[in-house]
């Protein structure tokens, strides 16, 4: 294939546009273990499932012939002329590391004249993955416009490489495994790298009650998660007894809420969320804080049977497991708390891309 070819493919497929998404995640059990250096030295497990939320990317040509990049949902728009060094910071710099990635390996450094455009259905530090899977579905609208040839692996990995590599931003794996691949997975991190996904059979019934039984609630409060995920590294680096027992807790409860699942135990599920999420605030200060201290004795309160934050902690969304015919009733009490809680569906699909058009 000659350089100029996936230039002018490109140049082709932006006119009509590009369009992809990536499904968001709820952690149910492991989360942190995908951290190194813990991941690289005992091994990580995580049990995640992707939900009716997305982060959306869109990609088409610029009649101005520049290169615009831009997030409606947070209001931010960049423009650069081609060519144009480009600010490395800022609240889109996602979409101009994946711009620079994707032209630089494939395209030998030429910067094609586009619109970036993205939208995600829950903020950035929701705890349910939406910067990764923004980054996930930013990669699978490039590849679908290169016509490159990755799967799920390829696109996973590359966007773990733009985010924690190029990027340096401080955070696990399991997030752009989800985007990529959907579904409920059970997900392990090994050393030097490797990671294996083994997608879950759960009978439907069960995956039905464990889904009628879920309510998600949003605490009002996005958080950066990076300074939560630098003590936990560092308590990982030290080998400090309490964050490496509680790791080890972490780890063991992704094993047993997948047995739960295939079992559709509905109620231990809520008793390893409820292990986990006592577990997860030993590895670092922050993860709990009093809005969601508050939801969660609340949720309790009204007959939830279990529940933790998804994500790092120190706001973003909780989840609760309950008796179906009780959500309602907690659902209400939560908004009435000052919440914003609903229930969810889960999806089964992971990033795809589609043109626009004809």
């Amino acid at each position: 294939m000659s350089e100029a070819a996936p230039l002018t493919r490109m140049a082709t497929l932006t006119r009509a546009g590009v369009r992809a998404r990536a499904p968001l995640r709820l952690g149910l059990a492991g989360g942190g273990t995908d951290l190194s250096p813990y991941c690289d030295r005992f091994g990580g497990a995580v049990l995640n499932a992707t939900i009716d939320r997305f982060a959306f990317a869109h990609i088409s040509e610029d009649p101005e012939g520049g290169i615009a990049f831009r997030a409606s949902d947070i209001r931010a728009e960049e423009r650069y002329r081609t060519g144009e060094t480009m600010a490395s910071n800022g609240p889109l710099m996602l979409h101009k590391a994946v711009y620079r990635h994707m032209t630089r390996t494939w395209l030998g450094g030429e910067q094609p004249p586009m619109i970036v455009s993205t939208t995600t259905d829950a903020p950035p530090g929701s705890g349910l993955g939406s910067s990764s899977a923004l980054v996930v579905a930013l990669v699978e609208a490039f590849r679908a416009a290169l016509d490159l040839q990755m799967g799920p692996y390829d696109v996973a990995r590359l966007a773990w490489q733009i985010e924690r590599q190029d990027l340096g931003l401080a955070g696990g794996r399991q997030d752009q495994y989800a985007a990529a691949f959907g579904g409920m997975n059970f997900i392990e991190f090994l050393a030097d790298d490797r990671v294996v996904v083994n997608p879950l059979r759960v009978r439907r019934d069960y995956l039905n009650e464990l889904e009628s039984a879920l309510v998600i609630c949003f605490s009002g409060q996005s958080r950066q998660s990076a300074e939560i995920i630098s003590q936990q590294v560092t308590g990982l680096s030290e080998a400090q007894p309490e964050v490496l027992e509680s790791m080890h807790r972490l780890k063991a409860d992704a094993h047993a809420m997948k047995d739960a699942l295939l079992a559709g135990d509905m109620r231990q599920i809520g008793r390893i969320l409820l292990r986990s999420w006592e577990a997860k605030k030993m590895t670092a200060s922050g993860i709990a804080t009093p809005v969601v201290d508050q939801l969660f004795q609340l949720a309790m309160a009204q007959g939830a049977w279990g529940g933790k934050v998804s994500g790092a902690g120190g706001g973003g969304f909780l989840m609760f497991v309950t008796d179906p015919e009780n959500r309602y009733r907690l659902t209400s009490a939560l908004n009435e708390a000052g919440g914003q809680a609903s229930a969810v569906k889960f999806t089964y699909d992971g990033a795809e891309a589609w043109r626009v058009g004809p």
